[in-house]
């Protein structure tokens, strides 16, 4: 090849970089926690598919970059990754309200890091697995939001996506821990609404029944056999139905503010009831 058809390739190529990052910097901005999994990296494709720069986080560096260059390549918008876990205050403080001025115009929060940790009778449940669900799936949505909700305030606009579950509607048997820590994320999430309802915020809370994700395995300790027979006998959702939900949440008109969701799949109706097959 020659030089001056390399020169030229290199131009071009140099050519189409800048006009990716052009077009990326007026995209939309949507923050993701717990995004190296589950409904957290559905949500990454469903709203980097849509065009949106997408600030990722997570515990686990390895994902984070993995994710990131799959997006980036695959759909041409800008990543941030960032790792950190919710638990940390110190670390959510000092990562976020450090953001890159570029990345500030955050327009969507979802609050979707938290997890479950054994099902055990309450007599017999572990003090650091319930330590761990509340720090997770409360105090990090807390810390998260406490950080983010001041960009949105500069903006007099935001959309904020609480992850909740059936869980936190209904208490089911060997659920306490669990269960108690979504039904504060219930409360919290109607509380943001009240307190956020004059700097038109939205607040939105996703309570989701059984989703065929990585879940299970974690909550039962990567005993996969057990993991597995929690969605024996019936279709449960997918992490896509869930990011298909958020994304409509979050793309209706300025003044629609879907506020309360529960979803299940066809043959769930509650936490405690299914109809399986055979």
């Amino acid at each position: 090849m020659s030089s001056s058809k390399k020169a030229s390739e290199k131009k071009l190529k140099l050519f189409y970089l800048l006009i990716i990052h052009y077009f990326a910097a007026m995209n939309k901005i949507i923050l993701i926690t717990g995004a190296t999994s589950g409904i957290g990296r559905a949500c990454a494709f469903k709203f980097a598919a849509a065009k949106y720069n997408v600030i990722i986080t997570g515990r686990r560096q390895e994902r984070l970059l993995e994710l990131q260059a799959k997006l980036e390549a695959e759909f041409g918008i800008a990543v941030l990754p960032l790792c950190f876990d919710v638990q940390d205050r110190e670390a959510v403080t000092a990562v976020l309200t450090n953001l890159p001025e570029q990345w500030q115009k955050i327009n969507i929060l979802i609050n979707n890091a938290g997890l479950a940790l054994g099902r055990d009778s309450f007599e017999e449940a572990d003090l650091d697995d319930w330590d761990t669900m509340l720090n997770s799936n409360v105090h990090g949505l807390l810390y998260v939001s406490k950080a983010i909700i001041p960009f949105m305030l500069a903006q007099k606009k935001g959309h904020i996506i609480n992850m909740g579950s059936v869980a936190g509607k209904e208490v089911y048997e060997k659920g306490n821990v669990y269960c108690a820590s979504k039904f504060a994320v219930d409360a919290i999430t109607k509380a943001m609404r009240i307190d956020l309802l004059k700097n038109n915020i939205k607040v939105t809370g996703i309570h989701p029944g059984a989703v065929e994700t990585e879940f299970s395995l974690v909550r039962f300790k990567g005993d996969e056999a057990t993991a597995n027979s929690a969605y024996l006998g019936y279709k449960a959702l997918t992490a896509n139905d869930i990011a298909d939900t958020i994304f409509y949440c979050t793309n209706l008109p300025d003044h629609v503010c879907i506020n309360d969701l529960v979803i299940t799949s066809t043959q769930q109706a509650g936490t405690y009831y299914f109809h399986k097959n055979g």
